[in-house]
């Protein structure tokens, strides 16, 4: 049984290390071409504020991991209210940040004769920035909602009345469904927008074979990358929000520990393996990276 936790905490520091080196290589190279250009662009902006996001989750994310493994002394109900409340808002921004990459994306590169899309075409950034400000109402709300409830079962062991238990019951209850909730709405929101893509690349191809131009023009490729970077999320953060509810479930009831452990490893694939995908479908950090391969390849080889 000592064998499966090593090889679970081999894996997870592996991913670590990746989504590190994947979202701090996003993060530079944007800052880099910010400073040389004084500008930057909205889908740059994004791109940059999630990898940041990202860092900071995984920051929480090993706290969590190490503390809870080793069983650290440091890591008391306090400090784990604060870790809670640290990984909802990192996860909340990086979830929310990637949504808004995906609608950003649609806004951009899709073609529809709707007047109101052509309307939130026009302002794309306006969109984008509202609906980031509007989600932290809900936010604020979601912490304020766990806060509660993870001080009334820090206060468990100090003779509840019942009807502080009920009151405990209550809110414990809200904060999962505000869970759900908190996952669903970006989830749907990006799903909508991968359909959306979808049926505008259909579309366009439709529109190209009818005036004989065939099919392979930038629009098409602009189209496929798009739609590659939001499902691979779409995928990610279903692998992502699965581990977290079984994860839920096993500690609810207690369950073996290993599972715990392998929902964890699972988890920690949406914030580091998607970002190589962002790496790879963006045209600018794509050549950066090859670059950055092929410096590194001739330096290996000096050092030999």
């Amino acid at each position: 049984m000592a064998l499966l936790p090593a090889i679970l905490s081999s894996l997870f520091t592996i991913q670590l290390v990746l989504g590190y080196f994947a979202n701090g290589f996003i993060a530079l190279v944007n800052c880099i071409d910010w400073v040389k250009r004084q500008k930057i662009s909205c889908a740059d902006g994004i791109l940059t504020a999630l990898a940041v996001s990202r860092i900071a989750l995984l920051c929480v994310l090993v706290i969590n991991w190490y503390a809870t493994v080793f069983n650290l002394a440091f890591y008391s109900l306090e400090v784990k209210l604060i870790v809670h409340i640290a990984w909802m808002t990192s996860h909340h921004f990086s979830l929310w940040l990637a949504t808004s990459l995906s609608i950003f994306y649609l806004l951009k590169i899709a073609n529809f004769s709707s007047l109101f899309f052509l309307h939130l075409k026009w302002r794309a950034k306006r969109v984008v920035l509202m609906i980031l400000l509007g989600t932290l109402v809900l936010l604020v709300f979601r912490l304020a909602v766990v806060s509660t409830d993870e001080k009334m079962q820090m206060n468990e062991s100090k003779g509840n009345i019942t009807w502080e238990t009920n009151l405990g019951d209550i809110m414990h209850l809200s904060s999962q469904t505000l869970f759900m909730l908190a996952n669903f709405i970006p989830f749907t929101v990006s799903l909508t927008a991968v359909l959306l893509l979808i049926f505008s690349l259909w579309k366009h191809l439709k529109n190209m074979q009818l005036s004989g131009k065939g099919t392979q023009d930038p629009s098409t490729e602009v189209h496929l990358r798009a739609m590659q970077t939001v499902i691979s999320f779409l995928l990610t953060f279903v692998i992502f929000f699965f581990a977290q509810i079984i994860s839920l479930w096993n500690s609810s009831t207690q369950q073996n520990n290993s599972v715990h452990m392998a929902c964890k490893v699972l988890g920690i694939l949406y914030p580091s393996s998607h970002s190589f995908i962002l790496i790879w479908g963006n045209k600018k950090l794509r050549q950066a990276f090859l670059s950055f391969l092929w410096q590194l390849r001739c330096w290996l080889r000096k050092g030999k």
